[in-house]
């Protein structure tokens, strides 16, 4: 069953203050029901078996009993989380295997900055939940009901050790902390029996298995093909091959084919992504059986082997060479079918890419949607400082992938290539991702691929450096402002020298980011001559370094006593306009009113 939205319901007075952020989140996509409605004794019951999941305020003995009446199985119930009155816990109740419960009471935790109270027991030992994690790698499941029930008590052992095979998908879960009771069956000794309690695999078979959707069609065919005859190869040629339909990523073809009917509604009624590709490009692509017959009539001597091949991406192999079908009785046309599966760090499906601004580092200057962003994804990438401070946040089923500080386009790529592959990706920048950091790359990066294969791309602006120094201190950027990176690591410095002038001639307040560093140590003192040929040698300057975290410092310097042997990459600098004014640590920068007097901090 398709089951469609997650509805909020309030059995406590005030209950609207907690789901209406959530509503706003897009985590609830139903109209919120509320304490004094008279269908909200009822709602549970008459949305039970089309929905997705209820986020419930109210007490759990509540729940519990209008929900009993309705259970039907943990494979078809919708998940149910329950909130305490004051917000301060997210309970998944039930649904936490097919209805994702846990995941849903993550994002509602992150949204809401509370704790996940979870009693289940994969997430109790820390251990991935065998039944539902394929999910988040972009796999889908197969097997009976009872195998992955008998799978799932076999898992809740205490010394359960499960083996598990795999010959298709990404292998990076490997690497959680929460897959330590998983045994890859390569890493057995030779003379261990080899039979496995789970697979990862593009086989049909017994047992439980998780497809990583791997393959792609490579599809070709006469005008005016019919539906029948396509599946009827599509379908023959998986089962003589024991393909696994779910192992399917999606067909590919010829440009000119774009509008042949009984491709597009192949596609559309399997589930199946599309990509097109131009003659040219499916001519470059060597293939084992070429067809001077199709080179002819296409301009390419391949279409089916050269799509298939050409969408299964870098690495990819070609599964089964051409095979040609004909029309049999009631049907018309030809087609040709090719199979591909691509390599392991290739699944070209649509995953997600979340460039987060973490803000300085401390947890509770993180934005509530960066929050449920990180919650959310199965891989965080970032530099490993940043990682660190929101290292309490990470769950032991998200991968973290550590970059060094000047990689940063390796950073965006793997990220990149890893949402491409049907991940939801963290990218992670200090700050707000737009400002000076990865944002701008990662975009530039993801424009450059093909409109059909780039994953979904958003930002999540996060707290800037600029913004927390700003309010230590006061209210320095009252008046228009800019700011300017010292680092001419990618920036020429005559650039930058020209931008400090023009900052000094127009009496901008300027926030210098990157202002110094152990091979960049001139620059700085260059930029306070540029701005004192402009602005009085008294303007203030604020020096806040460490910013939101234990060692934070911040103090206000005057323009010609600014300590630039003191300053580092860790420091921002604020300079001040003609204007601005200091006093007992407040700065202030007038905005077109009489200017009033600052008092001492103490005072």
């Amino acid at each position: 069953m398709n089951r469609q939205g997650v509805w909020g319901l309030s059995f406590s007075p005030g209950g609207e203050a907690l789901l209406e952020p959530l509503r706003q989140a897009g985590l609830i996509d139903q109209p919120l029901l509320l304490s004094g409605e008279p269908r909200l004794s009822a709602s549970m019951a008459e949305h039970w078996s089309q929905a997705r999941g209820f986020v419930v305020v109210g007490a759990c003995g509540l729940v519990v009993r209008l929900v009993a009446p309705l259970l039907a199985s943990k494979q078809e119930d919708p998940a149910v989380v329950v909130l305490d009155p004051q917000g301060r816990y997210a309970i998944p109740l039930l649904g936490g295997h097919q209805g994702g419960a846990e995941r849903l009471a993550q994002l509602v935790a992150a949204v809401l900055g509370a704790g996940v109270v979870s009693t289940g027991s994969s997430s109790g030992r820390m251990h991935l939940p065998l039944d539902s994690f394929g999910r988040d790698w972009g796999w889908r499941r197969a097997g009976a009901t009872d195998a992955w029930s008998a799978l799932m008590k076999q898992a809740a052992q205490p010394e359960a050790g499960l083996r598990v095979s795999q010959d298709a998908g990404c292998r990076l879960w490997q690497r959680l902390e929460a897959s330590r009771q998983l045994t890859p069956i390569e890493a057995l000794q030779p003379e261990e029996p080899p039979p496995a309690d789970l697979a990862i695999t593009i086989q049909q078979g017994p047992g439980c298995r998780w497809h990583p959707p791997s393959l792609w069609l490579g599809l070709g065919c006469e005008r005016h093909t019919s539906l029948a005859l396509l599946e009827r190869l599509v379908d023959g040629r998986l089962r003589d091959l024991n393909l696994a339909p779910q192992a399917v990523a999606g067909v590919a073809s010829i440009d000119r084919k774009a509008d042949e009917p009984a491709l597009l509604a192949l596609a559309s009624r399997r589930g199946w992504p599309l990509r097109w590709f131009p003659a040219a490009e499916l001519a470059a692509v060597a293939v084992p059986n070429p067809s001077a017959v199709v080179a002819a009539e296409m301009g390419t001597a391949s279409v089916a082997e050269a799509s298939a091949l050409l969408a299964a991406g870098p690495a990819a192999r070609l599964l089964a060479g051409k095979q040609v079908e004909r029309a049999m009785s009631g049907e018309q046309g030809a087609a040709t079918l090719a199979i591909a599966l691509a390599g392991e760090q290739w699944l070209p499906k649509q995953g997600q890419l979340h460039l987060v601004g973490s803000g300085p580092g401390r947890l509770d200057l993180l934005t509530p949607d960066a929050r449920r962003a990180l919650a959310g994804a199965t891989v965080w990438v970032g530099y490993g400082l940043y990682l660190d401070l929101l290292e309490p946040l990470r769950r032991p089923d998200q991968l973290r992938w550590d970059g060094r500080l000047t990689e940063e386009e390796a950073r965006c790529g793997l990220a990149l290539d890893l949402a491409s592959q049907g991940l939801n990706v963290a990218l992670v920048s200090s700050g707000d991702s737009g400002i000076y950091a990865m944002a701008g790359l990662a975009l530039d990066l993801w424009l450059r691929r093909p409109a059909d294969g780039r994953p979904a791309f958003t930002v999540h602006p996060g707290l800037s450096a600029l913004q927390l120094a700003a309010a230590r201190v006061g209210a320095p950027l009252m008046h228009d402002f800019c700011t300017v990176s010292l680092s001419d690591r990618l920036t020429p410095w005559g650039v930058i020298e020209r931008r400090l002038r023009a900052a000094a001639a127009g009496d901008f307040v300027v926030a210098l980011y990157n202002p110094r560093s152990r091979d960049r140590h001139w620059q700085l003192e260059r930029a306070r001559e540029l701005l004192l040929a402009e602005r009085p040698s008294s303007t203030p300057v604020v020096v806040a370094r460490q910013l939101g975290r234990p060692q934070e410092q911040v103090t206000v310097h005057t323009l010609d006593t600014l300590p630039v042997e003191e300053v580092d990459m860790l420091t921002l600098v604020l300079v001040g306009n003609s204007t601005s004014r200091s006093s007992g640590g407040w700065v202030v920068t007038p905005r077109g009113y009489p200017g009033a007097e600052i008092t001492d901090k103490s005072g």
